[in-house]
């Protein structure tokens, strides 16, 4: 996926989320640890969000695309995002994942796809 591309989903879910409540606090945060498409607030939560993007279903649908590797990845990064933050152990935080697909896109978002539940 082109970043472009990119771009325009991680809008479109940061609007979609907007909507639904949530507060931006940080968008493609990047640390020597890996990347956040976005980290938004609830009323409870830090929450961290993994942005995917697909136009077909035909490699698989975005949410699937989110394999354990990269849940790790994302989790080593909020972890490193707390501690910078001093943040770790005040904050109770979830991982979610807003899938956007099709033409034109629809908007699916899991609360807690993974993680530590």
């Amino acid at each position: 996926m082109s970043q472009h591309k990119g771009r325009i989903a991680e809008d479109l879910a940061r609007d979609y989320l907007l909507q639904q409540g949530l507060r931006l606090r940080a968008r493609n945060y990047r640390s020597r640890m890996g990347e956040i498409d976005l980290i938004m607030e609830d009323q409870q939560h830090l929450v961290f969000i993994e942005v995917r993007a697909r136009r077909l279903d035909s490699f698989g649908d975005a949410l699937e695309s989110v394999t354990k590797a990269k849940q790790q990845k994302i989790m080593r990064t909020a972890a490193y995002y707390l501690q910078y933050h001093a943040l770790s152990d005040r904050v109770p935080c979830r991982f979610d994942v807003v899938a956007v697909q099709g033409c034109p896109p629809t908007i699916h978002w899991v609360p807690n796809a993974f993680g530590l539940h």
